[in-house]
């Protein structure tokens, strides 16, 4: 398995890198994981993209000192501070129709172990009117992780977002975001690591989800600054 590590210099570059993972795990047969903190950004989904309002939510993201880019998966939007931790899972296909909650199942545990290793007793669930819902989300004073997935001929990925700290700031930029975009809201339902008493250094949690999604898998480690991107 290959294991990828840091962040690459700009946002395009960075989100370049987990893009070639799909490709090259599709094209390779190998699968790879990625456990890093992005750029400070919010991440809109499709259907954000396509509510009427984007535009200006967009302008909003912008104000409160976030950039807005568009993700390939689906879902509503994300904020990443500088310190939330994002995770990547590319997995090798011989049938694109099959194994889909498979995987969900797999990495959602994998992210509750670690989340259990760092002091957390995070559940399987959300809040009501949680940031991006979904089926496949973590949760213990709040909402910590959710997780989403995309599939291609070959390969399929998924990934997900960790609330490390600063869940005040996310619920602060989250709230106008939302509004705006007619999505139900409740700021109070951003939990974080650190809100939850547990370790909330984010180093410590990058290598704590990564050994957990990597499991027992013999690996090779790739740094983002020696390859191309």
């Amino acid at each position: 398995m290959r294991v990828l590590r840091g962040r690459a210099e700009t946002r395009d570059d960075d989100r370049a890198v987990t893009a070639a993972m799909l490709t090259e795990t599709a094209e390779s047969g190998e699968a790879a994981v990625r456990v890093w903190t992005p750029h400070r950004q919010i991440a809109f989904g499709r259907r954000d993209a396509r509510a009427d309002e984007f535009d200006v939510a967009k302008s909003v993201a912008e104000t409160c000192g976030f950039e807005p880019v568009e993700r390939s998966v689906g879902g509503r939007a994300v904020a990443y501070t500088g310190t939330t931790v994002a995770f990547a899972h590319t997995v090798p296909l011989s049938d694109i129709r099959t194994g889909m909650e498979e995987r969900y199942a797999e990495t959602t545990e994998a992210v509750q172990r670690a989340f259990w290793r760092l002091g957390v007793p995070a559940q399987r669930g959300e809040p009501p009117r949680s940031f991006c819902p979904g089926d496949y989300s973590l949760q213990w004073k709040g909402k910590l992780a959710g997780v989403a997935q995309r599939v291609r001929t070959g390969a399929a990925l998924v990934s997900g977002v960790v609330v490390v700290d600063d869940h005040d700031e996310i619920a602060g930029v989250l709230d106008p975001i939302y509004a705006t975009l007619g999505v139900p809201f409740d700021s109070d339902s951003v939990g974080s690591i650190a809100n939850a008493d547990g370790d909330a250094d984010p180093d410590r949690v990058i290598q704590t989800i990564e050994a957990m999604l990597v499991g027992e898998e013999e690996t090779m480690v790739e740094h983002i600054g020696d390859r191309e991107t």
